[in-house]
């Protein structure tokens, strides 16, 4: 029971650290707020699905003081965004927009679901079809007089 409580503790320690040191902290507590929210909503640029604000990775660090300088210099959240799409494009979003560019990253995962399941239906009834085959042909084989018990 103190082994499962201890994981639990450890666990949960996990999930709410974050990778924000404490010289970035802004010391406006509103610019500090939005820095924030910004941080979690744009992608590391080289880490797989992770959030600035969660990131080690010295881009994710040189990209939290980023944002933190725009916002000092009075950029809009949105003025943020852009400036940061421009340079590395609507990847550095974790929830980038639905238009023909990022297609890829919103329907692909749909279609390769899609095409799997399709395949898997076609094995399971081409399996389904053989064994059915296979079944009537043991049925319909004569067997040896001997075999039906006449002599």
């Amino acid at each position: 029971m103190r082994l499962l409580l201890a994981l639990a503790l450890f666990l949960g320690s996990i999930s709410v650290s974050h990778a924000i040191e404490p010289h970035e902290i802004l010391a406006d507590p509103v610019l500090e707020t939005r820095a924030r929210a910004l941080s979690k909503e744009l992608r590391c640029p080289v880490c797989q699905n992770q959030s600035l604000d969660d990131s080690d990775a010295d881009i994710a660090k040189d990209l939290r003081r980023l944002v933190r300088e725009r916002l000092v210099a009075g950029d809009t959240d949105g003025q943020v965004k852009a400036f940061l799409v421009a340079r590395y494009g609507d990847y550095v979003l974790l929830d980038p927009p639905v238009k023909e560019e990022t297609w890829a990253l919103w329907f692909g995962p749909i279609a390769i679901v899609g095409v799997g399941g399709i395949a898997v239906w076609q094995v399971l009834r081409r399996g389904r079809q053989r064994f059915a085959n296979a079944e009537n042909e043991s049925e319909e084989m004569p067997g040896s007089d001997d075999d039906r018990g006449t002599a």
